[in-house]
Order: structure tokens, then sequence, then C-alpha cells
């Protein structure tokens, strides 16, 4: 029995040889155009065999390049915007905004009729007119309240005499509240033109009837600036009320030597000012026993005579 014959591969190079000897001996041999040898047939289909494989090994190269570069996608981070950095342009953003709200609203404010000055107030007075701060104050209705200088409106109103002190507020919409503290005699000096009202700092601020009851003060030179006014005033505002009540004249040749004469006719030997308070606290006391001078200078050792 024979065996089938296989026909053995043949190398690349010994076909390529082949196909040269054949198209030179086709070459050698003309034939008809329509007709195609068994030769050519050949080599066509060779050909053809050769640029299918070329196609599907470029189709491979590209169908790997194109995984490859989705891996690459896939494996790359996703570029993102810390959000540290949002939130601190968000807060610079809303800052912005907030600062120029504000700045459009108080130039509104400043500039613009729409909260101004429609009504004055006035508190605190019982000697000093309304009319009479008003007219000091020197503030014209319909200026805008951010326009009123409350300070230097402050200022002009304590050149009042009777004013110990001034508050002067924006209330809006459209108020300016003037608060006043009046000065209290505590003393009266009587002058060529009438009697002069001093308070507790020894200021002179009126020139009136004093209040009944209100102790004579008897200084060379009364003031704020006077040693022995001040000290005369410290020891009369240390007094129990019930004390200073009893009081009709308080004198001061000198801070060392005051005196008080009560309105029954009685004298307290005060001496200085050392130990205000604790002499205060024993003349208090003294008063209660008779006597006609209660002398409160050594406090340790206070007598009545």
């Amino acid at each position: 029995m024979s065996e089938p014959s296989e026909t053995p591969d043949v190398p690349p190079e010994v076909e390529d040889s082949e196909q040269q000897a054949d198209d030179a001996q086709e070459a050698a041999e003309p034939q008809p155009d329509e007709v195609e040898g068994p030769r050519r047939r050949a080599r066509r289909e060779r050909a053809e065999r050769r640029e299918a494989q070329a196609r599907a090994e470029a189709i491979e190269q590209a169908r790997r390049e194109a995984k490859r570069r989705l891996r690459t996608r896939s494996t790359e981070p996703a570029s993102r915007v810390p959000r540290g950095a949002i939130r601190g342009l968000k807060m610079a953003l809303i800052t912005v905004l907030t600062l120029v709200s504000a700045v459009g609203l108080g130039l509104i404010l400043y500039f613009t009729p729409l909260m101004s000055v429609r009504a004055v107030e006035v508190e605190g007075i019982a000697e000093v007119t309304r009319d009479e701060v008003v007219a000091v104050a020197a503030v014209q209705l319909g200026t805008p309240l951010l326009q009123v200088d409350t300070s230097a409106v402050a200022d002009r109103v304590s050149e009042i005499r009777r004013v110990a002190s001034v508050r002067v507020q924006r209330q809006y919409p459209s108020t300016l509240r003037i608060a006043v503290v009046e000065r209290i005699a505590v003393a009266v000096k009587d002058f060529p033109d009438g009697p002069h009202l001093f308070d507790r700092d020894g200021v002179d601020f009126a020139t009136a009837p004093p209040p009944p009851g209100l102790p004579y003060f008897d200084v060379d030179d009364p003031g704020p600036t006077d040693p022995a006014s001040r000290a005369a005033l410290r020891v009369l505002t240390a007094l129990a009320p019930e004390v200073a009540g009893q009081v009709s004249r308080i004198a001061a040749p000198s801070v060392s030597s005051i005196t008080l004469t009560l309105t029954d006719g009685r004298i307290v030997v005060w001496g200085n000012t050392d130990r205000t308070a604790e002499k205060a606290q024993k003349l208090a006391a003294l008063l209660t026993q008779p006597g006609h001078i209660y002398d409160v200078s050594s406090p340790d050792l206070p007598t009545v005579r």
C-alpha cells in the first residue's frame, strides 16, 4: 500500500525565489492577457494572503493600542479642585459681597435723607429747658443721622452751666436722643450779684435763690481748683443724710481747719480731710449726746463739750 504524499512546507525564501523564476519564465513565454495560468494564479493568491495577513496584523495592533490607552485613562486620577480651595473661594466671594453691600448701604444712609433727623428727644432736664438744649445742640432737622457729630453736639450742650454731663445717641430711623444730667447744688455763697450755687465739684453753675436748707459755703475763693473748697465739699458729701440735713454752714479757712455749724447752733470741729469716712461715722453717734462743740478732728478720741 502506498502512503499518501504530503506537500512539505516551503520556506518563504524558497517560495520567493520560485516566484521570481516563474515570473521570469512567464515573461519569456507570451500568453494572452485574458488567460491566467497556474503560476500567475499561485502568485496572486500568495500576494492576497500576504495582504490579508498584513491587514490582520494592523487591525490587531490598533486594537492593542486602543486597549492600552483605555487602561491608561482609567488608572490616571481625575484632576479635581481641592475642597479647601472651593470653600476659600466661597468665603472670599461672600466677604466681598458683604463689604460691597455694607458700603452701599452706608453711602445711601449718609448722603440721602432716608434716615434723617425728624425729632430731637431731650431727657433728664429739670431746671434746664428743652428749648435751651435744642438751641445749643444746633442740629438741623432733615440732616442725615450719620452726618450728625454726636461728640460735638455733646460738647455744645455741656457748655450750659447747669449741665454736668451729656450723652447723645442716634436712634434709627429718625431720632436724635440727648440725655442730660444736671448739676445738683450742695452749697451756696452770696456774691454782690446774688447767691451762687455750687455742686459737689465746686462748680459755680447758677445764680439763683438757693433751695431751702442748703448750707452756706464759707471759703475765700470757692471753685473747683481751690484746695480749701474741695476739702470742705468732700466733708459735706461724706456726711450721713440725717447729719448733712442739719448743717447750715461749712467753713474752710484752710484745708486743715474745717468746721461745721448746725442749724441749732452746735459746732463741729472737723480738722483736715484725713479719715473722713471714719469721722463722719463717729459724728453721727456723737450728736446723740448733749453738748455744744463736737470735736472729731482726732477720730480716736472724739470729745463733746
